[in-house]
């Protein structure tokens, strides 16, 4: 196996970024919002404490740390704060999954 030169991937901003929205979709919640928001864009927080046997403060810390991981975005409706999956995180993270899949090397696709 030939050793990669030239900048180390863990150097990058993109890098820094994904290591950062994995650590946030590492809790059950979160990752479970993260799916709801793909099928249900601008959903708002109170529907969170709906679907999942949590607390609305516990609610709240977990959307703020996807926020703070730059997952998801939010629109002011009156009292209500919706949120929804950002698509460039999201395809930050397909290419990091597609980075992963191993590469054949006996030429078959």
């Amino acid at each position: 196996m030939t050793p990669r030169t030239g900048k180390h991937l863990e150097d990058t901003a993109e890098t820094q970024a994904q290591v950062a929205m994995l650590k946030a979709l590492a809790h059950p919640v979160r990752l479970g919002m993260m799916r709801e928001l793909a099928v249900r864009p601008d959903t708002c927080a109170c529907d969170f404490t709906e679907l999942f046997a949590v607390s609305q403060p516990t609610i709240s810390q977990h959307l703020k740390v996807l926020r703070e991981a730059d997952l998801v975005t939010t629109l002011r409706r009156g009292t209500q704060i919706c949120y929804s999956a950002r698509p460039e995180a999201v395809a930050s993270l397909g290419r990091l999954f597609t980075g992963l899949a191993p590469v054949r090397q006996d030429g078959a696709g």
